[in-house]
């Protein structure tokens, strides 16, 4: 399985200015913009970061999702939540030869965790032997900050300070997030089994 973002989160929808606000950065000043390249890096680092322990896209993107074999041929979970529309399912043989499927055949069945591509028949079309199996779609909370439930708001600006606080810190961590980002977003990871792919 792969999972590709095919669009990426443009520079002006990140939150720079709530994180100097967090920060408690001055402001007025002529070099109030020297930094702003330093904060997208750590706004960046702190997505990806809470995006991975929840499963959950943050802000609105497209994703296109690779899989040799369905879990279940008769709803297929994807990996990441909320999904708002599959836009494309397309079946490439072993050759490498593509055939798009008809999206009047699939349906998603929205789910706050464990959103679900579904057939409108009694399964999923057939995956060649061999071969995969394209699902392309949009996930996402939102496509500006205010759309982003705000404890994931408040994670993302506590873990971003953490990671601009320590951005000297060369010791070795244990890899864990601070407490108060971990207590933020508990409610929104998800259990994952079978290897880490959502079941």
């Amino acid at each position: 399985m792969m999972l590709v973002e095919e669009t990426q989160v443009a520079d002006a929808a990140l939150p720079v200015a709530e994180l100097k606000a967090h920060l408690r950065m001055g402001t007025g000043f002529a070099e109030d913009t020297v930094q702003d390249g330093v904060l997208v890096g750590f706004l960046r680092a702190a997505l990806a970061a809470i995006e991975a322990r929840t499963g959950k896209a943050l802000f609105v993107r497209e994703f296109s999702w690779s899989l040799s074999a369905w879990r279940d041929p008769e709803g297929q979970v994807l990996p990441v939540a909320p999904v708002n529309l599959v836009t494309a399912v397309t079946l490439i043989d072993a050759g490498g030869d593509p055939t798009v499927v008809g999206l009047e055949t699939v349906r998603l069945e929205a789910d706050t965790h464990r959103p679900r591509l579904r057939p409108r028949g009694a399964c999923l079309p057939t995956i060649p032997t061999g071969g995969s199996a394209q699902v392309v779609f949009t996930a996402g909370y939102g496509a500006v900050w205010s759309d982003i439930p705000p404890d994931l708001q408040q994670a993302v600006l506590m873990l971003a300070a953490h990671y601009y606080e320590y951005r000297h810190d060369v010791a070795l961590g244990q890899g864990c997030m601070p407490f108060g980002v971990t207590a933020l977003i508990e409610r929104f990871r998800v259990m994952r089994v079978f290897g880490g792919v959502p079941s």
